[in-house]
């Protein structure tokens, strides 16, 4: 019997899910099965929402979206609310119903998988009809295997079937770079944004720049238009989650900024505006409404008077180049940042 059918799903009230789709375990791959919740502001949410859109999964995964805001107390209660919830005039372009139940709030979900959970109600989350439970809530977990568990309900030869995000041959580089990615710049952003003090701040700051620097000089090493060179892999979908949010929020938001990517990345920002004009499902998953005004109304302690910044404008600049090898890679030159970035990627 394979490990997906042995492994433990759900553990109890303080863990989330672990489930797989997969041909011989309890979630088998079919089209209309499973139902997708995401929040189209979440980075997390966003890799299994590229997912879907990048292997051609619209029509066979349905999808919820919740509201970007209001967020709850400190503890999370309610937590994400759909349209609707305080009653009909309660809508926010962009955002769904709850497809499958109707839901006010996405605790419901939870609730109706397991009444007892502690755990947060976060997003994505991947629910099966069939068997009326929650499948996986590990945005990480998900990212790995959803680009071929569907493979089989795809036409044979398509684009869309043939579309690996994570290569065999590639493996061992994308576990490489998936590690200090989501440590330094996928959650670094959130550490040095969440700071409660200045000895944080100051701390976790150098770090994200460390890694935007690195990501640079891997890109332009790599020669693109994606991170290991020719092939997209699960990194360039990392990547991005972050990096077209980091213009936009992270730098004022969080105080990252010491620098921007549009001013002193010319590798990762072209790279990053490739994917947003040239790749299918990398604009069409991203929608900057939703992910300014989540973070800004949000976070009262930051924001307190949840005022949303019109910039920067425009979104995403138009004409990317790919001839990286004619770039010199940008850079921020910081002493502290060279040394964290000495310190981390020897």
């Amino acid at each position: 019997m394979s490990s997906a059918a042995n492994k433990t799903i759900h553990a109890g009230p303080e863990d989330g899910w672990h489930g797989v789709v997969s041909p011989d375990g309890p979630f088998q791959p079919e089209p209309g099965r499973y139902h997708l919740y995401i929040g189209l502001f979440c980075p997390f949410a966003h890799r299994a929402y590229l997912v879907r859109h990048l292997k051609g999964l619209q029509d066979a995964i349905g999808v919820s979206v919740v509201k970007p805001y209001p967020k709850g107390n400190d503890q999370g209660w309610p937590g994400w609310q759909f349209p609707g919830a305080n009653g009909p005039d309660d809508t926010y372009d962009g955002a769904t119903a709850d497809k499958l139940f109707g839901s006010k709030f996405m605790h419901e979900v939870y609730f109706k998988a397991d009444p007892d959970y502690k755990g947060r109600y976060s997003v994505p989350v991947l629910w099966d009809t069939k068997t009326g439970t929650i499948v996986n809530n590990e945005s990480h977990e998900l990212l790995r295997w959803m680009p071929t568990a569907f493979n089989s309900i795809l036409p044979e030869g398509s684009p869309e079937r043939e579309l690996d995000l994570y290569p065999e041959h590639l493996r061992g580089k994308i576990d490489e770079m998936s590690e200090w990615m989501q440590r330094d710049l996928n959650t670094g952003v959130y550490k040095a944004g969440f700071a409660h003090n200045q000895e944080d701040y100051d701390k976790n700051v150098p770090t994200v720049f460390a890694a935007l620097n690195h990501l640079e000089s891997t890109i332009h090493k790599n020669a693109g238009p994606f991170i290991l060179g020719k092939e997209m892999t699960e990194l360039d979908l990392r990547a991005y989650a972050t990096i077209i949010r980091f213009d936009a929020i992270y730098v004022q938001h969080f105080k990252c900024n010491l620098g921007t990517i549009r001013g002193n990345y010319p590798v990762i920002h072209n790279w990053m505006k490739n994917l947003y004009w040239n790749v299918p499902g990398f604009k069409e998953t991203t929608d900057f409404k939703h992910i300014k005004e989540n973070y800004t109304k949000s976070h009262a302690d930051i924001n307190p008077l949840a005022i949303t910044p019109l910039g920067p404008f425009p979104d995403v600049e138009a004409d990317s180049n790919l001839d990286f090898a004619s770039m010199r890679p940008g850079s921020i030159s910081h002493p502290v940042v060279l040394e964290r970035q000495k310190e981390l990627y020897k």
